[in-house]
């Protein structure tokens, strides 16, 4: 049964105007459940990730700041979100989501949160609505609990994933795969095992060619025992944060070719949803949820 970590503290209440689409983390669940893609016993509501497996990706000084809202101002508006209890109660139960989505995974062979992918979060600080890096965690998580040895980080959010790549130069067991738009966000990158950088306006045709091109190849090199997917939708043309040119059947063929040949590998893959800010909000939830459906049609 497909699994999905899905948590009402997940749409957090942010100021009037604010360009953060929390109400798709509402939605996204009733658009699957009403169409009958989901059902109740699909979803999870997560509890808070522990201190110790935050702690393996995130100093303790961090850690601290964060649990006791002590972020300085800069620091806070760097995020892009109000600093709060609330907020940092969430980011917890979003990094304990993914940690239970990954076991899953090893059981079922695929595993979703609906929220995540804060692939921006450093171990130090965090930054653009990202302010603990919930892949990073669980990666760390299996690992320490001897669940997987070799990670592949599949990165497909417009902006390259600068906190993950950060978090792991140092370390040959998890492999860093960024494709991402070259003229966006972070506008100083960082370096990943290995980074794509497209051009502005890049289409369905080019985009789905090298990933299609890439992903294979980088299996067979590096032979992963678990897979961490970040599907943002953020690639799409429509999208005011990025600024690539995919359709919304580009970005389906995008998910269904990853999910494929993780399937067909047999290599567990726990997926985080990441970016989405097209300004109509059912072209954000028609595209996460297109990642649902495939996930549905291929495990299950």
């Amino acid at each position: 049964m497909l699994k999905i970590a899905c948590h009402p503290i997940y749409k957090h209440s942010l100021p009037e105007g604010h360009r953060f689409p929390m109400e798709k983390y509402e939605l996204l669940p009733k658009q699957l459940l009403h169409e009958g893609t989901c059902t109740p016993e699909n979803f999870f509501e997560p509890k808070t990730a522990g201190g110790e497996d935050v702690l393996r990706v995130h100093t303790r000084d961090y850690f601290q700041k964060l649990k006791d809202l002590k972020i300085d101002a800069r620091a806070s508006r760097k995020t892009g979100f109000p600093l709060s209890k609330g907020l940092v109660e969430r980011e917890f139960i979003i990094a304990g989501g993914t940690i239970k989505a990954a076991e899953l995974a090893l059981q079922y062979g695929i595993a979703m949160n609906i929220a995540g992918g804060t692939h921006h979060a450093y171990s130090g600080h965090g930054e653009a609505f990202c302010l603990l890096n919930d892949q990073a965690i669980a990666a760390r998580y299996l690992q320490h609990n001897k669940l997987a040895e070799k990670i592949l980080m599949v990165d497909l959010d417009v902006h390259q994933g600068n906190g993950t790549a950060k978090i792991f130069e140092e370390d040959p067991s998890v492999f860093t795969f960024s494709m991402h738009g070259r003229n966006n966000y972070p506008f100083k990158k960082e370096k990943s095992n290995l980074d794509i950088d497209l051009p502005d306006g890049t289409k369905d045709d080019e985009y789905l060619s090298v990933l299609k091109d890439t992903l294979p190849g980088l299996l067979e090199k590096q032979k992963p025992d678990f897979i961490f997917y970040l599907s943002g939708v953020d690639i799409l043309h429509t999208d005011k944060l990025g600024k690539l040119g995919c359709t919304i059947e580009g970005c389906r063929e995008r998910d269904r070719f990853v999910l494929q040949v993780c399937h067909d590998l047999k290599i567990p893959v726990q997926v985080s949803m990441g970016g989405g800010y097209s300004p109509d909000i059912k072209i954000i939830i028609e595209a996460h949820a297109n990642t649902y459906r495939l996930a549905q049609n291929i495990y299950f």
